[in-house]
């Protein structure tokens, strides 16, 4: 086992979240853990640029054409995800986990025995947040994932950048300050880790193309074992994610991952 950096890391995803649409947001809980740790507005998401494809490579490291979810529903017939989630390596590594999400489809990334927490209590982030607090304070999962889903909702009803969709960003930064002060109230906040990152982002109602617009995403890091201040400018994938967390609790990645640890934002 490698050291580690961190006993917990907290992968939150902003569906949706476009980062020029994000920077217009009242988002000053964001913007905080931005300015204390390290960050960029210029990640990439994979291709295509859509919700549970970009999940999937987030939470296996692989680009799609490893893990083979081409598809962007909830279709139980297709069971889950073939190849092992970060959830399955971290089990295996004896570290609890859990993931709390706003869509039925992240059941496609629920392997047996490889979460001690799933629960998709509804869309809204504001549940979602609640949920995720109530277990992590009395759990302290070692890797924990939170999903929050209005962003991407009111794109698609309203249009990206739409004041709708500000206001929803709005709603998800209450929703992670609610997550932080769980983070706080269980007593590890010295131990954790937080990335922020997002799926995809969009344009008018849609997404999904190969365009910056959909395809650039941000990916931030803050806490234990990341560097403060800094500004990241190394090309980061969003299969980095999955691999990154892995490094910050000292596990060791698999070696078929495409994704690789952010190096420039740890300490």
């Amino acid at each position: 086992m490698k050291l580690a950096r961190a006993e917990h890391v907290f992968i939150v995803s902003f569906d949706g979240g476009k980062p020029g649409v994000m920077q217009q947001s009242n988002m000053p809980t964001l913007q905080g853990l931005l300015k204390e740790g390290a960050g960029t507005w210029a990640a990439r998401t994979v291709f295509p640029s859509i919700t549970l494809v970009s999940h999937t490579s987030m939470l296996t490291g692989v680009q799609p054409a490893k893990h083979k979810i081409d598809w962007n529903d909830w279709k139980p017939e297709k069971g889950v995800v073939g190849v092992p989630t970060v959830f399955a390596v971290a089990t295996k590594a004896k570290k609890t986990t859990a993931l709390f999400a706003g869509k039925e489809k992240f059941a496609h990334l629920y392997q047996p025995k490889t979460l001690n927490a799933f629960a998709v209590p509804e869309y809204s982030a504001k549940t979602v947040a609640q949920t995720a607090a109530t277990y992590l304070q009395e759990n302290r999962p070692n890797l924990c994932f939170v999903h929050f889903a209005d962003s991407d909702g009111a794109g698609h009803s309203k249009g990206w950048g739409s004041p709708e969709q500000i206001e929803a960003f709005g709603n998800e930064d209450k929703a992670l300050k609610v997550l932080l002060e769980a983070i706080r109230k269980a007593g590890i906040q010295s131990r954790s880790a937080i990335i922020l990152t997002a799926d995809h982002g969009g344009h008018e109602k849609t997404h999904g193309t190969a365009s910056d617009e959909d395809m650039l995403i941000p990916w931030i890091a803050w806490g234990a074992g990341i560097r403060r201040g800094a500004t990241l400018t190394l090309p980061i994938s969003t299969c980095d994610t999955a691999a990154t967390a892995l490094e910050l609790l000292g596990i060791p990645i698999p070696a078929d991952w495409d994704g690789k640890p952010v190096y420039e934002a740890l300490a």
